[in-house]
C-alpha cells in the first residue's frame, strides 16, 4: 500500500493534461506533471508503482515518492513547481555574464595563444566590469553558455 496516494480531481487532471500540450514548459516541470498523472488513482484505474513511473519518466523512484508526498501534503501547485533554491542568489547580472562570454570569444591578449580562466578574470576586473571575480566563476558562466 502506498503511503501518499494521489487522487486528482477532474479539474486538476484536465489542467495538468493541458499543461503537457502547452509546448513551452520546462522539462523538470513536465516530468513532475507526468509523475502526478501516472500516480493518479482516480477513474483511470490504479496508479502505477513508483519504480515503473520512475522508468517511464526517467527519474529516480525517490523523485516519484517526493512529488507524490508534496502533492498530498502541500497541493498541486507546490507539487509541480520548483521550490526556491537555497543559498545566495546569483551575484552577477546577465549583462556581466554576457561580457564574460564576449571577452572569452575575443582575441586573447598579446603574448597568449588563448584566454585562460585567470586571464579572463583579471581582464574583467581591469576593464572595471566587476570589482572582483574568481576564475571558477568565469568557468561556471562559460560552462552554462556552451
Amino acid at each position: 500500500m502506498k503511503k501518499h496516494r494521489v487522487k486528482l480531481s477532474q479539474e486538476e487532471r484536465t489542467a495538468l493534461e493541458e499543461l503537457t500540450k502547452a509546448g513551452t514548459i520546462a522539462v523538470r516541470k513536465l516530468k513532475r506533471i507526468r509523475i502526478l498523472l501516472l500516480s493518479d488513482e482516480g477513474e483511470y484505474g490504479p496508479a502505477k508503482p513508483n519504480q515503473e513511473i520512475a522508468e517511464i519518466v526517467e527519474v529516480s523512484h525517490v523523485t516519484v515518492s517526493r512529488i507524490r508526498k508534496r502533492y498530498v501534503e502541500e497541493g498541486l501547485e507546490q507539487a509541480i513547481n520548483e521550490k526556491p533554491k537555497s543559498g545566495a542568489p546569483r551575484t552577477f547580472r546577465g549583462d556581466v555574464r554576457a561580457k564574460i562570454t564576449a571577452l572569452a570569444c575575443s582575441e586573447p591578449p598579446e603574448g597568449h595563444a588563448h584566454w585562460s580562466l585567470r586571464l579572463l578574470a583579471d581582464k574583467m576586473v581591469e576593464l572595471e566590469y566587476v570589482d572582483s571575480i574568481s576564475h571558477m566563476t568565469i568557468q561556471e558562466v562559460l560552462k552554462k553558455t556552451s
